[in-house]
């Protein structure tokens, strides 16, 4: 079976976990990359064969199967639509889309292109996810009651100078908390729920608008937390929530149900613990590591984008699905679009 050549667009994200990833995959051959500023450097740092400074020209540069979109947010709904005008396979990074009409769009372009369309939800293959999710569909904490799923981090403290202005600071351009991690935890919900939610209601909000970096003092009027409560109908509701202005690293995905409840902790996806909590009991499971978990020094989502992709080229190969799709990604900016995204 002949590899699937695969083009990224974007050289942040896209070049420091998308092409390792496809690179480790036995079913892809990165063979091009874009980007309007760095593209060159990053594929001489990758050994990837070329370099264009748009997906318009690596389109018509370059033989592809595959077009991973890993750009900054206000690019993905111009270069999803221009890989599916060309009819490539498709894996867009989230957020999906700025706006729940550019959503709907791409939703609608993959149908027509018929081509393998997904979104990087990679977190669901982090393994304490996994083990959760097989506890809730074999019954085990009984009827689901609750879903908590939260992250707190420091990243955003106002005294935290770290991160540099740019398009991240930009609401207009995707930048700040909604789009960075919230999709993510959005997405781990529903797929925990087994179903889409019924109403979403919720708020952004902006504690530290005044900031600064090495250049000095600016502004900006992107989220640094995020916050939801969505109703799945049958008498489960779930918390979901980022704030990046609190002194603690703190990741938890939490389902209690009637019989158990199942909690996994930790500073991130990478080194959640699992424990279920009964009426007399409170037990830690044990979970086998990652398979590719040697591969987080490359970059620490590359073990879980690894089978991602393996389910991707499954959706390629067979048309088989597990892979998560355009339509969860549509789902989840439904709720981003409630909560004020």
């Amino acid at each position: 079976m002949n590899r699937l050549r695969v083009g990224i667009v974007g050289t942040g994200f896209g070049g420091a976990a998308h092409a390792p990833a496809f690179a480790l995959h036995p079913r892809f051959e990165v063979v091009a990359i874009a980007s309007p500023s760095s593209a060159a450097h990053v594929a001489r740092e990758r050994k990837i064969p070329h370099a264009f400074d748009s997906v318009e020209a690596m389109l018509a540069g370059a033989e592809l199967d595959v077009v991973a979109v890993a750009s900054p947010p206000f690019d993905h709904h111009r270069s999803v639509l221009a890989a599916l005008r060309a009819g490539k396979h498709v894996l867009c990074e989230k957020p999906f889309a700025l706006t729940l009409a550019q959503a709907e769009e791409m939703v609608a372009a993959g149908e027509r292109a018929g081509t393998a369309c997904a979104l990087a939800f990679e977190f669901r293959y982090v393994p304490a996810i996994i083990a959760i999710k097989e506890l809730i569909d074999n019954g085990h904490l009984g009827a689901l009651r609750e879903l908590e799923v939260a992250r707190l981090s420091r990243e955003l403290l106002e005294r935290n100078t770290l991160r540099e202005r740019g398009w991240w600071f930009s609401r207009a351009a995707g930048g700040g908390v909604a789009s960075s991690v919230m999709p993510h935890l959005l997405d781990l919900a529903t797929h925990l729920a087994g179903r889409p939610p019924r109403t979403t209601q919720g708020l952004l909000r902006t504690a530290n608008p005044r900031r600064s970096d090495a250049a000095g003092p600016f502004e900006t009027d992107v989220a640094d937390g995020a916050f939801a409560l969505l109703d799945y109908g049958s008498g489960l509701v779930a918390r979901v929530g980022n704030d990046s202005t609190t002194v603690v690293e703190s990741t938890t995905v939490a389902v209690h149900g009637e019989t158990r409840s199942a909690v996994a902790n930790g500073g991130f996806f990478g080194d959640l613990r699992v424990y279920t909590i009964a009426d007399d009991e409170q037990d830690e499971l044990e979970i086998a590591a990652s398979p590719h978990h040697k591969h987080a020094a490359v970059h620490g989502n590359v073990p879980f984008l690894l089978p991602l992709l393996d389910a991707f080229a499954q959706r390629i190969d067979l048309g088989t699905p597990g892979v998560p799709t355009f339509a969860d990604g549509l789902v989840v900016q439904r709720s981003l679009d409630a909560i004020g995204y």
